[in-house]
């Protein structure tokens, strides 16, 4: 039995089969790092049933404080559970690599056509349309994760409130609701056996430093950059965004406000992880090859951040002391997925015409829970084509 245990195999699908399915949901999942986290739930865990409850709320427990972008890191751990390192490495790069290509091509499109006037008619529509589709991801994962229990429920409703609040995700607020979950059920007899290897994830590894003495190339100027932003970033891919504003346009000078506001609106249309828009800012300032270097020094650490802590996760992830550190941190990890769908709504619902695109889609998702997502977000960006010019003309 126990070798049965130690052995990822035995698992319900093939390699290829998690690789095609991260494909897919690269290439159709829209709405962002909250909708992203709902999918692989209700398809891995619910529908298909290949991967486990128990194992799921470890990726999102180890996903949520380690840095990196979630979705990405989380669809790192869904390849690790069976199919180690290979299924980790194989599963992100299918995940990122179909957004990463559209995005390389809309940069294509924008330095080639200067600007994207039609984008912001399509994000318009598309806002809008997106927090019908995280409201609903939001509430089912609340459902399933935070359930009946009055202490989640406190731990979740706070985190609600600060990120609403501060418009940011709290990093250390995750591990500290860990930390009296664990501290309340399941107080620590063995606390250097038990409970470290979890805390000892939050410890993120420190950068070097590069003075700016250095005459760096640009690449390699855009390799740290972009390495920092994946190593210190945590939480949803929209966490990111403050971080590279400051480098991007007020330190570098790479791009100007508009250029950067259409990165952010490009990484909100194309389906994936946000956390791609870096690819369109790599192609704004240095072509393929910028691009190719700001998706890699982003994607790495984060890779990495997953794939080196997840043995001790799942050698240690039985016992009750880690349990109820994992249970506390998913009821902030959806806490804050819940706070961020408010933040993202008041950004995206600006006028009558948007909160009714947004009431419609959640109508329809309501009723009809077979319909697909990109269903719902290419009739937002058709309403949006429509709407959007006559209201500014």
């Amino acid at each position: 039995m126990n070798m049965q245990e130690s052995t990822p195999g035995r698992a319900a699908y093939t390699l290829w089969q998690m690789v095609l399915y991260m494909l897919r949901l690269g290439t159709l999942g829209f709405g962002g790092p909250v909708a992203l986290v709902g999918y692989m739930h209700r398809d891995l865990v619910e529908e298909r049933k290949w991967i486990s409850e128990a194992d799921y709320k470890e990726g999102l427990a180890l996903a949520q404080i380690a840095p990196g972008p979630l979705a990405a890191q989380l669809g790192i751990y869904m390849g690790y559970v069976h199919y180690r390192i290979l299924g980790a490495t194989l599963a992100g790069l299918a995940f990122v690599l179909p957004s990463f290509l559209m995005v390389v091509a809309l940069g294509w499109a924008y330095v080639r056509y200067g600007g994207l006037s039609w984008m912001q008619a399509v994000f318009y529509g598309v806002g809008a349309g997106v927090i019908a589709i995280i409201a609903i991801s939001a509430r089912k994962l609340t459902i399933k994760s935070v359930g009946k229990d009055k202490l989640l429920w406190a731990i979740y409703l706070l985190l609600v409130g600060v990120t609403v609040v501060t418009e940011s995700e709290v990093a250390w607020l995750f591990i500290a609701s860990g930390t009296l979950v664990w501290l309340l059920r399941a107080p620590p007899k063995w606390l250097g056996k038990g409970s470290m290897p979890a805390i000892a994830l939050a410890q993120a590894p420190s950068m070097p430093a590069v003075s700016a003495g250095f005459d760096l190339s640009l690449l390699t100027q855009i390799g740290i950059f972009f390495a920092k932003a994946g190593a210190f970033v945590f939480g949803s891919g929209l966490a990111i965004v403050p971080f590279l504003y400051g480098g991007v346009v007020t330190e570098h000078h790479w791009l100007n406000d508009k250029q950067f506001v259409d990165a952010v609106a490009v990484a909100m249309i194309t389906p994936g992880p946000v956390v791609i828009t870096v690819g369109f800012i790599g192609y704004l300032i240095a072509g393929l090859p910028g691009a190719s270097v700001a998706a890699l020094a982003t994607f790495i650490p984060c890779y990495l951040f997953t794939v080196l802590p997840a043995p001790y996760f799942k050698k240690y992830g039985k016992l009750p002391g880690v349990l109820a550190f994992v249970d506390g941190i998913t009821a902030a990890a959806v806490g804050a997925i819940t706070g961020s769908v408010i933040v993202i709504a008041r950004r995206s619902i600006v006028d009558l015409p948007t909160l009714a695109i947004a009431l419609v889609a959640i109508v329809l998702l309501w009723k009809f829970k077979k319909m697909q997502e990109p269903v719902i977000v290419a009739a937002a960006a058709a309403a949006g084509l429509v709407i959007y010019p006559l209201l500014h003309h």
